[in-house]
């Protein structure tokens, strides 16, 4: 392999991390904490469960009923995968996507807590605002996110 840092499709069938220790401590944590999270509040973290019928507060209520216990365990089961596997150096086909929707549940809930509701920019960001940080850790984890669909998409199609 001769790139940096990011995630790969191989040819074999998996999918290669290259991530430093730092960055694999801090998804386990991330996975960790939100995982924790959503099991201490029954899933009610802001910015993970939106409302999907803005206008109809029946359907709305019918909607989540039906639904809320598998998202709840979907995602639950995805933050532990990607904890899990957050050292791994090669990643099968449902751990990456394990992968795919833990980042995405970590990057909406930061969303929702930082306020972020389109692009974000880190040079918009002025680095002496208290948040900083955590727009940083926002923009790496769209980054990362973004890798892994990209070598996800590679696969679509073939074969």
């Amino acid at each position: 392999m001769d790139w940096r840092d990011g995630i790969r499709a191989r040819r074999d069938g998996g999918y290669g991390v290259r991530l430093g220790a730092r960055e694999r401590e801090l998804l386990r944590s991330l996975s960790n904490e939100l995982r924790e999270a959503i099991e201490a509040t029954s899933g009610d973290v802001d910015g993970l469960f939106k409302p999907v019928f803005a206008r109809d507060d029946a359907a709305e209520a019918a909607f989540v009923e039906l639904t809320r216990s598998g998202l709840v365990s979907g995602k639950l089961e995805a933050l532990r995968a990607l904890g899990a596997t957050a050292d791994a150096e090669l990643l099968g086909e449902a751990d990456a996507d394990a992968w795919c929707v833990a980042l995405n549940d970590l990057r909406l809930v930061l969303a929702d807590r930082l306020g972020v509701t389109g692009d974000l920019f880190l040079h918009d960001v002025d680095p002496s605002d208290p948040n900083a940080p955590a727009y940083a850790l926002y923009a790496w984890l769209t980054w990362l996110q973004g890798e892994l669909i990209e070598a996800l998409s590679s696969r679509l199609g073939a074969g």
